[in-house]
């Protein structure tokens, strides 16, 4: 192969992954949005999809978004909430509730949740690390390492064996 062309597979594979965190961040804007009006998820993927994935916002260019992870996830968690904040709430501490988080957070730990339990494909430590990411766009240490203790808990009990370790995930790109 020549350099030219492993340029740009690794181009595109950093493409790829720039996508598919631009569809992770945008699907918690997106159940942030379903949770706070009550909109059907369909109606909230397809104004999304008409005025804010790759649109530029606050004079940035926003990154290329993966249409269809990002409608995955909205669908997923939007049609699996219970069973998701059931999941949730074997993991967090007994003096916190699912319904305690703070609304973002909330969508955070549920589009990671549901990678983590039906989306096989997708390695337990990329999916925290990708929503950590997230967390970090809206927060500070304190909600991130919550994010990345509930998720890593998460992980240990839905994906066992595919962590190696019990330590907590730092936030590489994937």
């Amino acid at each position: 192969m020549s350099d030219d062309k492993a340029i740009s597979a690794k181009e595109r594979s950093q493409q790829l992954a720039l996508e598919r965190r631009a569809a992770r961040l945008a699907a918690v804007q997106a159940l942030y949005q379903w949770e706070q009006t009550g909109a059907r998820p369909e109606a909230v993927i397809s104004e999304f999809g008409t005025h804010r994935l790759g649109k530029a916002a606050e004079n940035a260019e926003l990154p290329k978004a993966d249409r269809k992870l990002f409608a995955e996830l909205v669908r997923g968690v939007s049609a699996g909430v219970e069973e998701l904040d059931d999941m949730l709430s074997a993991v967090l501490t007994d003096d916190w509730s699912v319904e305690r988080l703070e609304s973002i957070l909330r969508a955070i730990m549920r589009c990671g949740a549901f990678e983590l339990a039906h989306r096989q494909d997708v390695p337990p430590k990329v999916v925290i690390s990708e929503y950590l990411a997230v967390a970090d766009a809206f927060f500070g240490e304190k909600e991130t390492g919550m994010t990345n203790g509930v998720l890593d808990k998460l992980a240990q009990t839905l994906r066992p064996g595919e962590l190696t370790a019990k330590t907590g995930h730092g936030k590489t790109a994937s």
